[in-house]
C-alpha cells in the first residue's frame, strides 16, 4: 500500500504523509484549491525542523484502488471519475463532476485517489501500531459524498479511512471537523451507522456552503445522536469557537469512547480567509490541534489521524496553521512567538505572480508583510468555559445549547451541566 522510511526500534513514531505527487491535485491554474498551499506547508515544516529525527515516520502515499475507494464510494461513481479523467472536457456531467467547484482534468482520478491512499495508509499505520498517530494535510476532503463530488472534493479520504478502521476491528470511530464549512459528505456517508460519531463545528449553513449542518441533523434510525452539528453565526471568533468546541466535543468523546479519532482541520475559519466569515486566528487553530491531541490521548487510546481540509489564504495562513497541526501530531508544539524562518519567507516573497494564481487573499499593507514574520497572530485566546454559565442572549451560546439539547440526552448527558 505504501512505501515508508524504515521504522526505528522502540516506541512507534508519529507519521507524516507526504510526497510531491500530492501536488498533482489541481483543478485549474485559478482554482482556489491550489497545491501551492501544500508545498508551502511542507517547506515550512522542513525549515522548522519538524520532520527531523527518527521519531518521525514519512509515509509516501500510493493511489488507492477501486476496492479501497468502494469502502465509502459507489462503484458507478468511481467509474464516472475515471471516465471524466480521460475525457478532454466534461461539462454538466453526472455526480457533480464538471462543475465550477469540481472541474475535470486528466489526472483527476489518480490525484484524488492518491490523497485517499495517504489517509488510508495513515489510518492503517496507527491502527496496527506502526505509528502512534499520523497527519495528512493533503486530506480532509469532507464534502465528497457516496456518489457525488462537491465543494472541491472528489473522494472522501476521511470516510474511506474510517470505514477501513471499522473493517480492521474498531468498534467505534469518532470524527471531529473544525473546518469553516460543514462536513456534510462525511456525515452523510455514516448518517445511519451508530459506530461512527461525526461532529462538525462550522459557520451556519444559512450563510455558507453547503447549506447544511444544523442541530437537528442528528443521525438516522438506530444511529440517533451520532451526527452532531454546532452551527455558528458569521463573525464567530476565537473565544466563541473555542467555547463551542470545549462545550461539546470532549463530553461526547468521553461518552462515545471511540477506538480511534479522525479530525479535519480546515483553516478557512481564519479571519483572513476569503471563502468564509469566521474570525479565528492561527493561535486558536493551533489551540484546537493541541486540544484534539489531548482528547485523542484521553478518549481514543491515543489513536489520532489528523487531516487538512479547506484554507485559501496561501501565504499568510495555511502554511502556519498546518505546520502547527503537524507539530501537534508530532508532540513538538511550536511556540506562537517563534519567528517564521527567513529562508521560507524569502522563498514565498520571490514567488512569481503565475505561481500565486490560486491565492485568493487580499492584502493592502507593506509587501514584506504579505508573508508573516511570526508563527502566531498575537491573539488573546481567553474564552469563557461552559461551566461559567449559559448566556441566552449570546448567538454562539444559542447554537451550542441547541446542539446540547438535541444530542446530549441521547448519550446520557445533561445539556445544562455536563
Amino acid at each position: 500500500m505504501t512505501s515508508t522510511t524504515p521504522r526505528p526500534s522502540g516506541p512507534a513514531p508519529a507519521a507524516v504523509v507526504w510526497d510531491e505527487s500530492l501536488l498533482a491535485y489541481r483543478f485549474s491554474p485559478h482554482h482556489p484549491m491550489a497545491p501551492l498551499r501544500l508545498d508551502l506547508t511542507h517547506r515550512l515544516c522542513l525549515e522548522l525542523g519538524l520532520l527531523d529525527g527518527t521519531d518521525v515516520r514519512l509515509i509516501h502515499p500510493e493511489i488507492a484502488d477501486d476496492d479501497q475507494l468502494a469502502l465509502a464510494h459507489d462503484r458507478d461513481y468511481i467509474a464516472a471519475v475515471r471516465a471524466a479523467s480521460c475525457a478532454a472536457a466534461v461539462e454538466d456531467a453526472p455526480h457533480g463532476l464538471g462543475t465550477e467547484d469540481c472541474p475535470t482534468f486528466p489526472d483527476l482520478h489518480a490525484s484524488a485517489a492518491r490523497i485517499v491512499g495517504g489517509t488510508l495508509a495513515a489510518a492503517e499505520a496507527v491502527w496496527t501500531g506502526q505509528a502512534s498517530r499520523a497527519v495528512n494535510v493533503a486530506g480532509g476532503m469532507h464534502h465528497a459524498a457516496h456518489a457525488a463530488a462537491s465543494g472541491f472534493c472528489i473522494y472522501n479520504d476521511a470516510a474511506v479511512a474510517i470505514a477501513r478502521l471499522l473493517e480492521l476491528g474498531a468498534e467505534r470511530v469518532a470524527y471531529v471537523d473544525v473546518d469553516a464549512h460543514h462536513g456534510d459528505g462525511t456525515q452523510t456517508i455514516f448518517y445511519d451507522d451508530p459506530r461512527v460519531l461525526t461532529v462538525s463545528l462550522h459557520e451556519t449553513g444559512i450563510s455558507l456552503f453547503p447549506g447544511t449542518g444544523f442541530a437537528n441533523e442528528r443521525g438516522g434510525p438506530g444511529a440517533e445522536g451520532t451526527a452532531v452539528n454546532v452551527s455558528l453565526p458569521p463573525g464567530t471568533g476565537d473565544a466563541g469557537f473555542l467555547r463551542a468546541v470545549h462545550a461539546v466535543v470532549p463530553q461526547l468523546l468521553q461518552a462515545f469512547a471511540p477506538d480511534a479519532l479522525v479530525t479535519q482541520h480546515g483553516c478557512d475559519s481564519h479571519r483572513e480567509d476569503p471563502l468564509a466569515d469566521l474570525r479565528l486566528s492561527v493561535d486558536a487553530q493551533r489551540q484546537l490541534a493541541l486540544d484534539l491531541s489531548d482528547w485523542a490521548d484521553c478518549h481514543a487510546h491515543g489513536r489520532w489521524i489528523a487531516l487538512g481540509g479547506g484554507g485559501y489564504n496561501l501565504r499568510r495562513v495555511v502554511p502556519r496553521a498546518w505546520a502547527h497541526l503537524v507539530a501537534a501530531v508530532l508532540h513538538r508544539p511550536v511556540p506562537l512567538d517563534t519567528p517564521v524562518p527567513e529562508p521560507w519567507r524569502r522563498h514565498v516573497l520571490a514567488l512569481r505572480e503565475e505561481d500565486l494564481t490560486g491565492d485568493m487573499s487580499v492584502f493592502d499593507g507593506d509587501p514584506e508583510d504579505r508573508v508573516p514574520r511570526s508563527m502566531g497572530d498575537d491573539a488573546d485566546l481567553w474564552w469563557r468555559s461552559w461551566e461559567v454559565g449559559y448566556d441566552p442572549a449570546d448567538p454562539v451560546d444559542q447554537s451550542v445549547m441547541a446542539t446540547r439539547r438535541e444530542i446530549f440526552p441521547l448519550h446520557g448527558l445533561d445539556p445544562w451541566f455536563d
